[in-house]
């Protein structure tokens, strides 16, 4: 289902007279030309290398002209895991021969993937019909140039000595064959998606363990530019042997330190191959999040009081269905415009516009919500706000000294979007609840965001991570519970840094916000906090406090009465997966070389250089002393991007805005995009060594996730998908259906998924919804 294989229909005719062979050449000349024209032409869709561009079409667009230059592939960008017992396949005599056959064979084909070793290379001619394409971008108005091209440039498969695996894979085409074409015509078009189909092209390739990363050249390339490409193929491998393999270094896993996350390791032997692909048929329809969305756990909860429902509850068998599109729906608008406006088709909700609109937040206009730029507490812009802010507590220095902040309670994330402008990177936290579509707005405008709630289970971050956390009447109960939320405020904020509170009971003399401002105050002054000054904003009328945790234990070990108690040695900080709160407080480090005891040096400094906590003695994640593991990482990212990703994988990234990183180990990826304009979700999954406190430390920010669940964000929020070495770890412990599914829901039309991994599993990645699949625990 959804590939497009050519039948090599080839017999001997060892035992035909001379007229015979002339007749059946002729008679298969014709045939073999008239597939390859037809099958060009769904070829021509192609229009990607690197990365399996899962992209939802909205509309036929044109793709344009690829530089075949830019189709470098490096076998030094990829781990050394995914290539054991591989590197070393080829002999010297093989060697030799394919030094020709790279000029003469390589690039005949018009989408042939050539990112393969030495022993791949030498069969790229035969090996035609096994191509890994996933696009559904359609792009008619090219077909009559593919046509053209594969006219001119056609050329028959070669008629070299054929492997045993090859035999067996010819086989099984024949046997497919029918099955593909009836599969195809017998495929409904999908209804609820505004007319949009998913197209997919599918090949599966040898079911080895080698690292694969898929190379496209154009047929009317030169023959110089074919003849750099195969040379570098050689070359590059040699790179390959220098990378190391994944290991836990100095950091254990998040799942270890949580000890609470039970792995239930699934079969994937599912035949994926048999699976054909439905559209989820759920209350919350185009908008749902299956661990948000869980009406039946929800309603067996034996209380709500603390925000149980607006926490996770996963389903017992993770959804293998796609969530359709909502009618209407439309490209996204691009960045920066899209921070003042977007689509309202794409999401149509207006409770929130009704409930906000005199708050200056969201608005109606024509076929567009608009956000005007303000917010509960500052009516008049977020960026007066911001500035204000800084003018209260110069220390803070936006962009310079606070580089991470955790906004709470975001809204639509105004302040997070506009803190883009002071280099400043915000991690907008919001729940799904009345306010509908919060974070779904916020991620639509371009600006990070997660649907997540101050209820009972620690936040999925580690401790000591954020510069900055914010909280502009998010309506928090910070001081109830023996200030349980407040303490967790405490141990995802830094030494040192700030919380800026500016909510009613700082400046209303209500009875009710006098309470909360007199336990809230009791409670500070028992956390240590500074309050450094409590600043006015004439303008909007709202007043602000700004506090300041503190950086030794002194005052702790001071204080008259030990209430919230301080955290039992034995209880980890950083073990945050479904750990519940506490109401304690943990010490501030007091070893110079911890992590934690000092501040990072200035951005952007701190994004390049390990910081000073990684020590050299401790291996790191691949093998090498920590701190140079980091730098190595870096560096590495950096090539395949220049190298690779910003030229050579047909991706237009001034278009991109939401990224997400679903392993990213150092972040060296999301460092390597620095310079772009675009934000990087690093996801940190719970079974890896726990990197995510580097990952914040160098000025970036990530996420805990177990990739067996779905991610708390709704459908259609991010751009690209980058997935390392993942999708193999996967299929061990998780369906692999239901993964591949997840991907789909969170990328947005036209987006593209960029997989590395080895050639079995990403031949398993195939999709095109037929059916419907009722979802019971998402019926109300």
């Amino acid at each position: 289902m959804g590939r497009y294989k050519r039948i090599d229909g080839r017999k001997s005719s060892n035992y035909c007279s001379t007229s015979t062979i002339i007749i059946v050449v002729v008679v298969s000349a014709c045939i073999i030309w008239t597939c390859i024209t037809v099958s060009s032409l769904a070829d021509s869709t192609r229009s990607f290398s690197t990365f399996v561009g899962f992209a939802k079409d909205v509309k036929p667009h044109k793709v344009g002209k690829i530089d075949s230059k830019a189709f470098q592939y490096n076998l030094g960008d990829l781990p050394q895991d995914g290539l054991k017992g591989n590197v070393n396949q080829v002999s010297e005599k093989d060697e030799s021969d394919l030094k020709q056959q790279r000029n003469e064979k390589a690039f005949q084909e018009f989408d042939k993937f050539g990112e393969l070793d030495k022993e791949k290379l030498e069969k790229a001619s035969s090996d035609d019909d096994e191509r890994i394409v996933s696009t559904k971008r359609t792009v008619d108005s090219r077909m009559d140039e593919a046509a053209k091209h594969t006219e001119d440039n056609s050329v028959s498969s070669t008629e070299g000595d054929d492997t045993p695996l090859m035999n067996q894979q010819e086989s099984e085409e024949n046997m497919d064959a029918s099955k593909i074409k009836t599969d195809e015509e017998e495929k409904p078009r999908v209804k609820g998606s505004n007319g949009t189909k998913k197209k997919i092209d599918q090949m599966k390739d040898e079911g080895n363990s080698q690292s694969l990363e898929q190379v496209i050249v154009r047929p009317d390339e030169d023959k110089a530019a074919r003849k750099n490409v195969a040379e570098r193929l050689s070359m590059d491998q040699e790179e390959l042997l220098d990378e190391t393999s994944t290991q836990t270094g100095a950091w254990s896993t998040q799942a270890a330190e949580s000890d609470v996350q039970k792995l239930s390791v699934k079969s994937s032997s599912k035949d994926q191959k048999a699976y054909r692909w439905k559209l989820c048929n759920v209350t919350a329809g185009p908008d749902y999040i299956p661990c948000l969305d869980n009406i039946q756990a929800i309603r067996k909860l034996p209380s709500t009081s603390h925000y149980e429902h607006r926490e996770r509850y996963c389903p017992d068998e993770a959804p293998t269905c796609l969530v359709p599109l909502p009618e209407g729906y439309r490209t996204s608008v691009k960045w920066p415009k899209s921070r003042e406006k977007i689509w309202f088709g794409n999401v149509p909700h207006t409770e929130l516009i009704e409930f906000k609109g005199h708050q200056n937040w969201v608005q109606v206009s024509g076929s567009y919500i608009t956000f005007p730029g303000g917010g509960t507490q500052f009516k008049h812009g977020a960026m007066h706000y911001i500035d204000f802010i800084q003018k209260t507590v110069p220390a803070i220095a936006w962009g310079k000294r606070s580089r991470v902040i955790l906004d709470v309670g975001c809204g639509v994330a105004s302040f997070g979007g506009y803190l883009f402008d002071r280099e400043v990177l915000t991690m907008s936290l919001a729940p799904k609840d009345k306010h509908e579509a919060q974070v779904q707005f916020a991620l639509e405008r371009g600006i990070p965001a997660i649907s997540a709630v101050m209820g009972t289970k620690r936040l999925p971050f580690p401790a000591m991570a954020f510069d900055v956390v914010h909280c502009a009447r998010c309506r928090v109960p910070w001081h109830v519970d023996g200030g349980k939320l407040l303490l967790e405020l405490n141990r995802v904020l830094r030494p040192g840094g700030y919380f800026i509170w500016s909510a009613t009971p700082v400046y209303r003399n209500d009875p009710e916000d006098v309470i909360i401002w007199k336990a809230m105050s009791k409670l500070i002054k028992s956390l240590c906090w500074e309050l450094l000054r409590i600043g006015k904003d004439k303008v909007n009328g709202v007043s602000a406090a700004v506090y300041r945790k503190p950086t030794s234990n002194d005052c702790y070990y001071s204080r008259t009465k030990n209430y919230p108690p301080l955290c039992q040695e034995s209880d980890d900080p950083n073990a945050v997966w479904n750990i519940p709160l506490k109401a304690c407080i943990h010490k501030v480090p007091t070893n110079p070389s911890e992590r934690g005891h000092g501040m990072p040096i200035k951005w952007p400094s701190r994004l390049e250089k390990p910081p000073y906590w990684l020590k050299g003695s401790e291996a790191g994640v691949y093998g090498k002393a920590a701190s140079k593991d980091f730098i190595d990482d870096y560096n590495h990212w950096k090539h395949v991007f220049a190298k690779s990703y910003y030229n050579g994988i047909g991706i237009d990234w001034s278009s991109v805005r939401n990224v997400m990183d679903m392993r990213a180990v150092y972040g060296g990826f999301a460092a390597a995009l620095k310079d772009l304009k675009l934000w990087v979700m690093n996801v940190v999954p719970i079974t890896s060594s726990n990197t995510l406190p580097i990952i914040f430390e160098r000025g970036l920010f990530g996420i805990y996730h177990d990739w067996c669940e779905s991610f708390s964000t709704y459908p259609r929020s991010y751009d690209i998908l980058h997935a390392d070495h993942l999708f193999s770890d996967l299929k061990k412990r998780c369906n692999f259906v239901s993964v591949m599914a997840e991907v789909d829901r969170i990328l947005r039309p036209e987006g593209s998924l960029i997989v590395r991994d080895d050639a079995e599993t990403i031949a398993e990645t195939r999709w095109r919804p037929s059916d419907v699949e009722t979802i019971t625990s998402a019926i109300a």
